[in-house]
């Protein structure tokens, strides 16, 4: 069976909402910047979900407004 984890999509619009929520800070900005181009929908700002300290709560996903944040089988 395959493992679940979350991922941020370039539709991220950077409201942090994931960030401030997520009860095990388990959201931060990448350091490799955003490969959508500053001019189209997105943020520009990549974020990333360290799977070391994330427990699959799915706070994260229920309060992105633009449902950005997916859980995905790895």
């Amino acid at each position: 069976m395959a493992a679940l984890a979350y991922l941020v999509t370039e539709a991220c619009a950077g409201c942090g909402a994931c960030l401030l929520t997520c009860p095990e800070h388990a959201i931060r900005p990448s350091e490799r910047p955003s490969e959508r181009p500053s001019d189209q929908q997105g943020s520009g700002v990549s974020l990333v979900v360290l799977d070391s300290r994330c427990t699959r709560c799915g706070e994260c996903a229920e309060v992105c407004p633009v449902d950005a944040v997916l859980e995905v089988r790895v």
